[in-house]
């Protein structure tokens, strides 16, 4: 059994230990994780795919006046239906954190307001409670609502889609997050310079359950791995990982490297974005380098002086781990020895 957002193959003992049979077809479908110890945890929706739902069903509900669920395309390319409220032209959607209990967006509701356009096209306005950039970064500019591209493109999918369906000539559609900005403070958004309210973001479209179980079948993966691996901490370097390493098996770690390292039994890579991996190297990375972020880090003269001090350092602890840093586009920006 394969799982359809990460590809990782279930081994046939976790299969067997399965505590709740009954659910292994969401596990199949994408739904849900299966970990080492049989337990099947929920994934969850992203503030993306929350925010795409909220915007098909208010538009779908100037034509059907009370709309009560909607099928949102994700950009992992699983289709999902998603509970709303919509009712002429307003909608709501409340995010689903899956089993990841300590999601603190898990429950932030999302509304949509859209008004038919007679002049015909379609306009997506983020409203109160999607955060800013609060200041110029290698990617985006200031004032820019901090939605990621792969949220957006979700987004303006479920609309296009809504827009047909409804056979409207074209809608304008307002989103908001009530309360986006309170809840931000509970997030790393402060601190990387996002203000005013949450991010909208998912490049999968579902929120992974990392908990302890998780972890542990994380680990196990690690300790029983066959062959050569390696760990990289999010799904673009997932992606370039395999390309990188056809012959390594890829394990997605998210931000469990200090769990991880410790399970390693010999060689491996740590391949992946240079965020989750230089601040686990070194917490004060940026320390005096006037960056809120490592990637407004990797646009100063800082740079690379800096990613090969860490990376040396790193593997003067670890010497049979290979480092391998990639930039969104794939290129290797760093990398060990």
């Amino acid at each position: 059994m394969r799982d359809p957002v990460t590809d990782f193959e279930y081994p046939g003992a976790w299969v067997a230990a399965c505590r709740s049979p009954e659910l292994l077809d969401d596990v199949r479908r994408g739904l849900a994780v299966l970990t080492a110890s049989g337990t099947v945890l929920r994934r969850g929706f992203t503030t993306g795919t929350t925010a795409a739902a909220a915007c098909k069903a208010a538009v779908l509900s100037l034509v059907l006046d009370t709309v009560r669920e909607v099928d949102v395309t994700l950009p992992c390319g699983i289709t999902v239906l998603l509970p709303v409220d919509g009712y002429r032209g307003q909608a709501s959607c409340r995010k689903d954190a899956g089993d990841y209990t300590t999601d603190v967006t898990g429950g932030l509701e999302f509304v949509a307001m859209a008004t038919p356009s007679l002049s015909g096209g379609v306009q997506f306005v983020p409203g109160e409670g999607i955060g800013s950039f609060a200041r110029d970064t290698p990617r985006h500019r200031q004032g820019t609502p901090a939605i990621s591209d792969p949220a957006l493109d979700c987004i303006r999918r479920a609309i296009d889609e809504a827009v047909e369906e409804a056979d409207l000539s074209g809608t304008t559609v307002i989103l908001t997050i009530p309360r986006g900005a309170e809840v931000a403070q509970k997030t790393l958004n402060p601190r990387v310079g996002v203000h005013g309210g949450i991010s909208v973001l998912g490049t999968t479209g579902f929120v992974e359950p990392w908990d302890d179980h998780v972890t542990e079948g994380v680990i196990d993966r690690i300790a029983h791995a066959p062959g050569a691996i390696v760990l990289t901490t999010g799904r673009l370097g997932l992606r370039y990982s395999r390309l990188l390493f056809p012959e390594h098996e890829a394990i997605l770690i998210g931000n469990r490297l200090a769990e991880a390292l410790p399970a390693v039994d010999g060689d491996a890579v740590i391949c992946g974005l240079p965020g989750l991996i230089l601040k686990f190297m070194n917490p004060d990375v940026l320390e005096g380098t006037g960056c809120a972020t490592v990637e407004e880090l990797s646009a100063t003269p800082l740079w690379e002086e800096t990613v090969c001090r860490e990376i040396a350092a790193f593997c003067a602890r670890y010497p049979r781990i290979r480092v391998v840093i990639v930039d969104r586009d794939g290129r290797i920006v760093g990398e060990s020895p």
